[in-house]
C-alpha cells in the first residue's frame, strides 16, 4: 500500500479554502500513485481554531467543503482515498459538543472513523474546552490490493503517553496500547504539534516506542505552518517496525511524499517507491537540519506565515545597530524578500557612531531599504512641553523611556501611513525582567525574538555568520556567503544606549547569568529557594540574592507582558496564551 504523507499549511478557519489544498495534496499523491493520503489533525480547520469551533455557521461549513472534497475526489481520482482532521458535531445539550475527529473521505462519501482521546489542555492548548475525550480505540479496515490493511488512528497527544521520554503525560487511557489487541498493520497518526527546539527528535522517541508495543510502522504526518504565536514544523516521519526512522519529510515546508509499505513477509521494496512530490527535490530519508538551523527556519516560518495570513506584503522594523534588531532584519529579509523590508534607524544623541555605521552596514548587506529620523528634535520638544508639570526637563528613567517612546511614536506612524507590520525586536530575556518600554520598544505587530533568550540570540547570529550557514541563506534568498550579521555587531556589549555609556549589565546581571536562572524560572517553574538548595540543571550553584531579585524582576513586570505584541513560540514555555500569570498578585 502506498501511503502519500501530506504536509500540508492551512489558514485558520478557512474550511473551503484548505478543502481546496487538500484535493490539491490529493492530486499531487494521485499522480505518484498513492492508495490513501493522511493530513495533519484537524486539516480541515487548521490549527488551533480555537473559538471559531464555537460558531454554528462554520460547523456548516465543514459539512460543505467535506462535501465538495468528496464529490470533486470522486470525480478526478476515484480510486483515492483521504483521511480529514475534522471537528465533528454530536446531538447533546451539554457542552462541549465536539470531538477532535478524522473522517475518511472515499468514493464521493466520508464518514468518521477516529476521535482524539488524550485532550491537551496545558501551555498554549485549551482543546477540552471545545472538545469530548473519546474513550475508544479507532481501527480502519481498509481494502487495498486485494487484501483488508487494518490501519490504527491516533491524533497528536494520543501519541504522547510516554512519561519516561517526555516527562510527564495527560491523565488518561493510553490509546497506543489499546491498540495492541487488533494486530493492526501501520498506526497512523495525524498531528498538529508545534515547533520546539529538540522536539522533533523527541517525536522520533515516540514513534518508535510505539512500535515496540505494536510491531508495526508509525506513519507521523505534522502540519507545517505559521498560525499566530505558534509555528509548526511539519517534519514529519515514518517510522518502521524495527524503530527506524525510514522516511522523513522537510522541516518547515510544504511536502507531500509516498511511503509503501514493506511487503508481506518483510522483502525489500522495489526501487523507485520512495517518491517525493511537489517538486520540492527532497528525498524521504533527508536528515533533519542542525539545530540552529530549524530554529532559524522556523522563525523565518512564523514571520512569513504571520504577515501573510494577516494580509501585510511588507514589514517595518527600528535598526538600532545591536544584535537583536539585526536578527529580526535578516529573519525579514528571508522570510519576506529585502525587497519588502523597511528599517527606521532613530539615533539620538546618545547613539554611538559605531552603531550607526554597523546598522547602515547591514542594511547594505542585506540590501533593504533605510531611512534616518533623527530623534534629538523631538527630545527637545518633549522636554520643553513637559517641563512646565514636572518643573524641568524629564530626567533618569523617565527621560530614557521617553526616548523609546519617540522611537515607538515614529515606527507606528510610519507603519500605518505605509500599510506595513511592525516587527518589535526585543528578546525574551529583556520582556521577562522588564527591561522595556511599554509603548516605545515594545510597540509592534509581532515580536519575533520573542521567545529567545539573549544567550540564543547571540548563539544563531554566530551560526548565521559562519560557513554552516550558507546553504541555508542561499535557499533562503539571503547572501550564501561572507559576514551577514557582522562581527562587529556580533561582539559589541549590549547596550540601550538611552544615557551616556550605558551597558545592559548597568541594570541586569551578565546576561550568561540570568539567563539560566531566567529559563529555570519560566520554563521549569523553579522557585529560588529551590534553585538555591539544588543549583542549575547543569549543577551551577545560584546566589540566593541573585535568584530573589530576578524573581522579582519577572514578577514585576507581568503588566508589560500583558500589553505586549504576539511573539514566536519556540521554546517550551513562552510568554503569551502558553503563559497564565496574575498581575495582582503576592
Amino acid at each position: 500500500m502506498r501511503i502519500a504523507l501530506a504536509q500540508i499549511n492551512p489558514l485558520v478557519g478557512d474550511l473551503a479554502g484548505n478543502g481546496a489544498r487538500i484535493l490539491v495534496a490529493c492530486q499531487e499523491a494521485a499522480a505518484a500513485h498513492a492508495d490513501l493520503v493522511v493530513t495533519p489533525e484537524l486539516s480541515l480547520w487548521g490549527y488551533p481554531p480555537r473559538d471559531l469551533l464555537l460558531r454554528p455557521a462554520l460547523l456548516s461549513n465543514q459539512q460543505e467543503a467535506l462535501d465538495q472534497l468528496a464529490a470533486e475526489l470522486a470525480a478526478t481520482q476515484p480510486s483515492l482515498a483521504v483521511l480529514v482532521g475534522v471537528a465533528e458535531p454530536i446531538a447533546a445539550a451539554e457542552k462541549p459538543n465536539l470531538f477532535n475527529a478524522v473522517a475518511l473521505v472515499s468514493g464521493g462519501q466520508w464518514r468518521i472513523v477516529a476521535r482524539k482521546q488524550l485532550l491537551p489542555t496545558y501551555d498554549v492548548f485549551d482543546e477540552r474546552r471545545y472538545f469530548r475525550a473519546a474513550d475508544q480505540p479507532a481501527v480502519l479496515e481498509f481494502q487495498q490490493g486485494g487484501r483488508s490493511w487494518t490501519l490504527g488512528l491516533t491524533i497528536c497527544e494520543d501519541l504522547w503517553v510516554e512519561e519516561e521520554l517526555q516527562g510527564h503525560r495527560l491523565a488518561g487511557p493510553d490509546p497506543v496500547a489499546a491498540l495492541q489487541p487488533h494486530r493492526i498493520d501501520v498506526l497512523l497518526n495525524l498531528s498538529a504539534s508545534p515547533f520546539g527546539q529538540a522536539k522533533a527528535a523527541l517525536r522520533h522517541r515516540l514513534a518508535a516506542r510505539a512500535t515496540e508495543k505494536l510491531q508495526c510502522p508509525v506513519v507521523y504526518v505534522n502540519q507545517v505552518g505559521g498560525n499566530d504565536e505558534l509555528v509548526f514544523d511539519g517534519a514529519s516521519f515514518v517510522v518502521d517496525a524495527s524503530g527506524k526512522v525510514a522516511a522523513q519529510l522537510a522541516c518547515c515546508q510544504e511536502q507531500v511524499a509516498i511511503w509503501e509499505t514493506p511487503r508481506a513477509g518483510g522483502s525489500p521494496e522495489p526501487p523507485g517507491t520512495h517518491l517525493p512530490t511537489l517538486g520540492l527535490g527532497l528525498g524521504l530519508n533527508a536528515p533533519l537540519p542542525e539545530a540552529n538551523e530549524q530554529l532559524f527556519r522556523a522563525l523565518v516560518l512564523g514571520v512569513r506565515d504571520y504577515a501573510k495570513k494577516c494580509g501585510f506584503r511588507r514589514v517595518l522594523l527600528g535598526l538600532s545597530g545591536g544584535i537583536d534588531s539585526a536578527l529580526v532584519a535578516v529573519v525579514g529579509a528571508a522570510a519576506l524578500g529585502a525587497e519588502q523590508v523597511q528599517a527606521l534607524l532613530l539615533p539620538s544623541p546618545y547613539s554611538s557612531e559605531g552603531s550607526i555605521s554597523d546598522a547602515t552596514a547591514l542594511v547594505e548587506r542585506l540590501g533593504m531599504a533605510a531611512h534616518t529620523l533623527p530623534i534629538a528634535p523631538l527630545m527637545a520638544g518633549f522636554d520643553a512641553a513637559l517641563a512646565p508639570a514636572l518643573d524641568g526637563a524629564p530626567h533618569g528613567l523617565t527621560a530614557e523611556n521617553l526616548q523609546s517612546r519617540i522611537r515607538g511614536c515614529l515606527l507606528m506612524a510610519v507603519a500605518n501611513q505605509q500599510g506595513h507590520l511592525l516587527l518589535s525586536t526585543g528578546n525574551k530575556s529583556e520582556l521577562a525582567v522588564g527591561y522595556c518600554t511599554l509603548y516605545g520598544d515594545m510597540n509592534g505587530g509581532l515580536a519575533v525574538i520573542g521567545d529567545l533568550y539573549k544567550t540564543t540570540v547571540f548563539d544563531l547570529c554566530d551560526w548565521l555568520d559562519s560557513p554552516a550557514a550558507g546553504p541555508c541563506r542561499s535557499a533562503l534568498g539571503l547572501p550564501a556567503s561572507g559576514e551577514l550579521v557582522g562581527a562587529a555587531i556580533r561582539t559589541k556589549p549590549p547596550s540601550a544606549e538611552l544615557r551616556p555609556d550605558q551597558r545592559d549589565s548597568d541594570s541586569l546581571p551578565d546576561y550568561a547569568l540570568l539567563d539560566p536562572i531566567l529559563k529555570a524560572l519560566i520554563e521549569e517553574l523553579r522557585s529560588p529557594e529551590e534553585l538555591v538548595s539544588q543549583g542549575l540543571a547543569d549543577g551551577s550553584p545560584v546566589d540566593a540574592e541573585h535568584a530573589e531579585r530576578i524573581m522579582q524582576l519577572v514578577r514585576r513586570a507581568e503588566f508589560k507582558r500583558r500589553q505586549a505584541a504576539p511573539l514566536l513560540k519556540v521554546s517550551g514555555r513562552a510568554f503569551g496564551t502558553g503563559w497564565r500569570m496574575p498581575i495582582a498578585a503576592l
